[in-house]
């Protein structure tokens, strides 16, 4: 019996950063855009809101895409309790990094794949926690004007000048702080029927 083909792979994402990382496991995918709200609900806690969001742009792209696997993620970043979403400008961004500076801050990284001829869902919330160096305000200043990270959790972009920011990072998926988290995802996809190796 020939082999059925593979099945069409789609990162439910906007970001350059989420892209990057898929490109990693060198298997063929397509990116579609979800227009989701991603305002927390009240009471939620980071976790709950990180979670929901990457199931719910997940299934808004299989509503046009019955047939695939498609994979959401979200970030939130939380210290005290209190979410840290993307500043959006400069002021913004200033701000967050005061806030976070000498501070120990948990950056919720969720992920889902969601299968569009089973509706199976696999999520998982990767956990990273983050230490900022105490640094003065000029130095804060001089990153955000190099690296401009206001699309971004928490303004730190850690694959970027932005580790300069961190004194520690401590996770058990490496790729987590920078949105996508392959070692969960690859698990994941194994699950769901995915050859990560194709060619063997």
């Amino acid at each position: 019996m020939p082999k059925p083909p593979p099945r069409r792979l789609i990162l439910a994402s906007s970001s350059p950063y989420r892209r990057a990382l898929l490109e990693r496991l060198q298997l063929p995918f397509t990116v579609t855009v979800p227009g989701i709200d991603e305002t927390p609900l009240p009471g939620e806690t980071p976790a709950q809101t990180a979670l929901r969001l990457a199931q719910a742009k997940a299934r808004e792209v299989a509503r046009g895409e019955p047939e695939a696997l498609i994979i959401g993620s979200d970030q939130v970043a939380t210290l005290d309790g209190v979410q840290i979403g993307k500043p959006g400008n400069h002021a913004a961004a200033r701000a967050q990094l005061q806030m976070m500076r000498g501070r120990d801050v948990e950056f919720h990284s969720a992920i889902c794949l969601y299968d569009g001829l089973t509706s199976a869902m696999q999520t998982a919330d990767v956990i990273t926690h983050v230490t900022f160096r105490d640094l003065p305000d000029a130095d804060l200043d001089a990153y955000l004007h190099t690296e401009q990270p206001y699309d971004v959790a928490g303004s730190a972009k850690s694959e970027g000048l932005g580790i300069v920011l961190l004194s520690a990072i401590r996770s058990d998926d490496p790729t987590a702080l920078v949105g996508l988290p392959l070692i969960t995802l690859t698990g994941m996809l194994q699950h769901a029927g995915v050859k990560l190796f194709p060619g063997l």
